[in-house]
């Protein structure tokens, strides 16, 4: 079992929730059936807008493999670069930013903390990202 603590300014206290290690759900899953309100659009991994910077609480991390849709994402959002890429993918080191319908947790303690409007979703375009509204 992972304890899973979500924290934001929309929450009026942090939410931790037990999850249950390799059910294969994601963390966009897991926030929906305990009612936290992390915003999201496509839920596909493909507009950003469930964007949320994860810490892992064990002293050695375990990534998990970013989707070729987060990678692109997230360096479109500027969230990561090639070499944080690059040292998720050889040195299985992950990276703090991810998409919560994407990241699959394990085992691992996890804090998830998260921003954004549900109504004003982030929109990822080849070339930049925006946000409607």
């Amino acid at each position: 079992m992972a304890n899973v603590t979500f924290t934001s300014p929309k929450l009026s206290r942090d939410v931790t929730v037990y999850a249950v290690a390799g059910a294969r759900n994601t963390l966009l899953d897991l926030a929906k059936e305990h009612k936290v309100p992390i915003p999201y659009d496509c839920q596909d991994g493909e507009c950003g807008s469930c964007l949320c910077e994860v810490t892992i609480l064990s002293k050695t991390p375990r990534a998990i493999s970013l989707t070729e849709k987060e990678k692109e994402v997230l360096k479109q959002l500027g969230k990561i670069s090639h070499d944080e890429v690059a040292n998720a993918e050889v040195n299985d080191m992950p990276p703090h930013y991810r998409l919560a319908c994407q990241y699959i947790f394990r085992d691992e303690d996890i804090i998830v903390k998260f921003d954004g409007d549900e109504a004003t979703p982030v929109k990822v375009s080849k070339s930049s990202a925006t946000v409607i509204g």
